[in-house]
C-alpha cells in the first residue's frame, strides 16, 4: 500500500525518483474504496492445486478481492469434478455482460499444439478480445503469456530442445515500472514449460516492453499498453513441491525427464527442494493488483472506457 505524505515535503521527490510509490493528501482523500472483482480462467487440469497456488499469491496483500473462477465451455475437464466446476466456476458466457478490476489466464498442458489445434482456442480469443474493453489490466501465466503475445500481437511460440523445468536466475531490465517495485537487481522464478518465445520478435514490437529476463530461461516479464496486458513466461504461483510432482509424475510416464535445474540441494531429488522464489513473487502479485488495478480501475466499473 501507499504511504501518505503532505504534497511538498522535500522526500517526496527522492522517494518516487527511487520508484517507491508515494500518496499526496489531495489523491489520498478523493479515493473511493470498495473490493476488486478479479476473475481467474483456470486452464490447468488440477485445478483444485492452481486454484490453491494463485489464491495463496493474490492474499499478501491489505486488498480485499472478490475472485470468480472461471472453466472453459467449450473443453470437459477430466481432472476435476463437475460437481466442483458448477459449485464453483463460472463461463465466458456467464460474465461476458460484466466489467471486471482484473482478470488471470493461467498456463495449460496444451503447449506442443498449435494455437489454432486447440479446442477451446476460439473462446479464449473471445475472451481476450473481450478483456480489452471489460478489464482494467490482464496478467497471463505461462502458456497463457505465449497465448496472450500470439493473440493480441502475432508473437508465436516455437519448441525447445528440452524441456525446461527448473528455477532460474532472472534479472531486471527497468527498474522504474511499477511492477518490479521491490524487486531485488536479481531474483528467483520456476519455469516448466517445452516452449519459448523470440525476445528478438518481442523488442521488434514497439508496444511491448521486456522488464526481466534470464539467461537460461528467456523472457520471463513483458508489459503492454500501460500494464493493460502482463505477461509472464514463468510460474511465479508455484508452491515448494509443484516440480516436484511434475517431475515424478514424468518419472511415472515413462519420460525419463531431467532434474529439475536449482531446485533440489545437491540435485538430489531425496532432498527437500529449497523455496526460493516466494517473496519476489508475493511481490509480482501485489504489484500487479495494487499499481495496475487498484490505482488505475475506476470506483464505478460502468464508467471504464
Amino acid at each position: 500500500m501507499p504511504i501518505k505524505i503532505q504534497s511538498d515535503l522535500p522526500a517526496k521527490h527522492i522517494l518516487e525518483e527511487e520508484n517507491i510509490f508515494v500518496m499526496d493528501e489531495t489523491r489520498a482523500t478523493h479515493q473511493d474504496i470498495r473490493p476488486l472483482e478479479i476473475a481467474i480462467l483456470n486452464l490447468m487440469p488440477l485445478k483444485e492445486d492452481t486454484e490453491l497456488h494463485l489464491l495463496r499469491s493474490l492474499s499478501n496483500t491489505p486488498l480485499q478481492v472478490n475472485v470468480t473462477f472461471l472453466h472453459t465451455g467449450t473443453h470437459e475437464s477430466k481432472n476435476v469434478s463437475a460437481r466442483h466446476l458448477n459449485q464453483f466456476y463460472k463461463t465466458y458466457d456467464d460474465i461476458r455482460g460484466q466489467k471486471l478490476d482484473g482478470l488471470i489466464i493461467t498456463g495449460a498442458p496444451v503447449e506442443n499444439m498449435a494455437f489454432e489445434e486447440i479446442n477451446y482456442w476460439e473462446e479464449l480469443t473471445q475472451l481476450m478480445d473481450w478483456s480489452a474493453r471489460h478489464v482494467t489490466s490482464t496478467l497471463h501465466i505461462c502458456w497463457g503469456a505465449q497465448a496472450g503475445l500470439y493473440h493480441h500481437y502475432g508473437i508465436d511460440k516455437y519448441p525447445l530442445e528440452k524441456k525446461l523445468s527448473g528455477v532460474y536466475r532472472h534479472t531486471v531490465m527497468n527498474r522504474k515500472t511499477e511492477l518490479l517495485r521491490g524487486f531485488d537487481d536479481v531474483f528467483y522464478a520456476p519455469h516448466s514449460r517445452y516452449t519459448g518465445v523470440d525476445e528478438a520478435k518481442i523488442a521488434a514490437d514497439p508496444r511491448l516492453t521486456v522488464l526481466a529476463k534470464s539467461e537460461k530461461a528467456g523472457v520471463y516479464l513483458v508489459i503492454a499498453e500501460n500494464g493493460k496486458q502482463i505477461f509472464v513466461l514463468g510460474h511465479p504461483e508455484y508452491d515448494r513441491m509443484t516440480l516436484d510432482a511434475e517431475y515424478r509424475r514424468d518419472l511415472s510416464r515413462g519420460l525419463n525427464p531431467e532434474i529439475p535445474e536449482h531446485y533440489y540441494p545437491e540435485d538430489d531429488p531425496n532432498q527437500k527442494p529449497l523455496l526460493t522464489w516466494r517473496a519476489n513473487a508475493n511481490n509480482l502479485y501485489t504489484n500487479w493488483l495494487n499499481y495496475y488495478v487498484y490505482q488505475v480501475t475506476p470506483y464505478n466499473l460502468e464508467e471504464m472506457g
